[in-house]
């Protein structure tokens, strides 16, 4: 008798547990079915939350700073589309007095070295600087350096100082040599850039760019190597930019994978008007070096030019040559 009631106690007992385990497995299947979040979509979505809360915050002062960037980069892209040579002049205007002396926003070595150490600054605080940044690097995917040719503050200073001076005080240096010289901008950047991984010392802008003239803050040094820079440029047009700039080699590195090109037609093998007229020494004959061209648009308006280039006078040419002949 003792012994049945064990084995009855023991049943009872595994029925029991059956039963509450029977109980549980739904709620484990229900929690199973339940989506997990990890800490890094966690992490996500609370820096989602925080960048929507930060923008809807943005004060007046800082939507003005944003509308600025936008017009005037709107504005630069405006005036490309248009291969107008007035509002190539206004948009050099808008970009030397806001983006030059008002903001002192000019894309600098400097972001190539925060680039670098993987140190971008806060997007709460720098929608221009990333809108500026943006631009710059898909417009010159696209079109090449029109960053150079169209938006930069020291850029459109010396172009539009190029057409103030006196044309008979320039000096045009022989094309082999403005051959080997570009390539000097291009062992400026790699120097800058061993120079800062190595000692981490991002000061070595100040000698390298003259960007900072905008501030209108330079020591005794950088003010004198700027006026020898700004001196020498009277005589060698765009003399900085062509020779010397570390983020037009930068850009123009980039501007090997440019997406739209200018066209160029047959004649152009033989014609030299616009390589005559290219002031930044970007044609030779037939070939456009993408590397050195800043979209300027003196060659587009010659190229469109019925009455000046040479494709379109044949095209005329022809039809009363046939005439003629026949």
């Amino acid at each position: 008798m003792t012994a049945a009631r064990i084995v009855g106690a023991f049943m009872m007992a595994g029925f029991l547990c059956a039963t509450a385990v029977a109980a549980e497995q739904p709620a484990q299947d229900v929690e199973a079915d339940q989506p997990t979040l990890s800490l890094e979509d966690l992490d996500a979505l609370l820096e989602e939350d925080a960048i929507e809360e930060s923008i809807a915050s943005l004060n007046s002062s800082e939507i003005a700073d944003i509308s600025g960037m936008a017009l005037v980069l709107a504005f630069a892209f405006f005036s490309f589309t248009r291969k107008s040579v007035v509002l190539k002049y206004v948009s050099f205007a808008a970009s030397i007095a806001y983006l030059g002396f008002y903001k002192s926003n000019l894309v600098s070595i400097v972001n190539i070295f925060a680039i670098l150490q993987g140190t971008l600054p806060d997007v709460r605080h720098s929608i221009p600087w990333y809108l500026l940044i943006g631009f710059t690097t898909v417009s010159t995917v696209l079109w090449g350096r029109l960053y150079c040719g169209r938006i930069c503050a020291f850029g459109a200073l010396t172009q539009a100082l190029d057409r103030i001076l006196p044309s008979r005080l320039r000096i045009e240096p022989p094309a082999w040599l403005d051959r080997r010289l570009v390539y000097l901008k291009y062992i400026i950047l790699g120097a800058v850039l061993l120079y800062f991984v190595a000692t981490g010392d991002f000061l070595i802008y100040r000698y390298v760019e003259p960007f900072w003239m905008f501030t209108l803050n330079g020591n005794t040094v950088m003010w004198t190597l700027l006026a020898i820079l700004l001196l020498a440029t009277v005589f060698i047009r765009n003399l900085y930019c062509r020779y010397f700039c570390s983020v037009g080699a930068a850009l123009g590195l980039i501007s090997n994978f440019t997406v739209f090109r200018i066209k160029r037609w047959g004649e152009c093998q033989t014609c030299k008007i616009c390589e005559t007229a290219c002031e930044w020494g970007a044609i030779d004959g037939p070939k456009i070096s993408v590397t050195e061209c800043v979209r300027c648009d003196d060659c587009e308006r010659l190229y469109h030019d019925q009455q000046k280039c040479v494709h379109w006078i044949v095209l005329r040419k022809k039809p009363l040559v046939q005439t003629a002949a026949s």
